[in-house]
């Protein structure tokens, strides 16, 4: 599966990044069984750099989608680096929790997280499919725009 992998992110025009090192005090992934629970990732672009704003003042929600997808992309690296680089062995996506950095009236979490959960399903079908939070933040680290924590099933 991790060469299918490979091609179908070739085919939708993206590319898995390595896995970011933690920035304080905590693991950014934790084996426990079969199941891989991975520390929050905040939004970053495929050059590094942060995305950054708020929703509903700085960015709008195709914004906020696209930074919940790098963050998607960036939980995916880590799961592979816990696999000791076979995504192969990735069974399914268990459960994300999504935060958005947003105003306070700004109501379309659900649509900012998509970005992540679209960009799975897609990537991975079935396996691809998850239970989910989406929840608002009066601010996220470094300002952000997104940070999404998830659960996953390996072999």
């Amino acid at each position: 599966m991790s060469a299918e992998i490979t091609a179908k992110l070739r085919e939708m025009g993206l590319e898995l990044p390595e896995a970011r090192a933690p920035a304080a005090n905590y693991l950014p992934y934790v084996v426990s069984g079969s199941m891989v629970y991975v520390s929050g990732q905040i939004s970053a672009a495929a050059d590094g750099s942060l995305i950054t704003g708020k929703l509903g003042a700085d960015l709008d929600v195709s914004a906020g989608a696209g930074a919940a997808e790098r963050c998607a992309l960036l939980l995916l690296a880590q799961v592979k680096a816990a696999c000791d680089g076979d995504l192969g062995r990735l069974k399914r996506v268990v459960k994300l929790t999504g935060f958005v950095n947003s105003t306070p009236d700004f109501t379309d979490q659900p649509k900012v997280i998509n970005g992540a959960s679209d960009l799975l399903g897609n990537l991975l079908g079935a396996a691809g499919q998850h239970a989910r939070a989406a929840v608002s933040a009066a601010s996220l680290p470094l300002g952000v725009a997104v940070e999404i924590e998830g659960i996953f099933e390996i072999s």
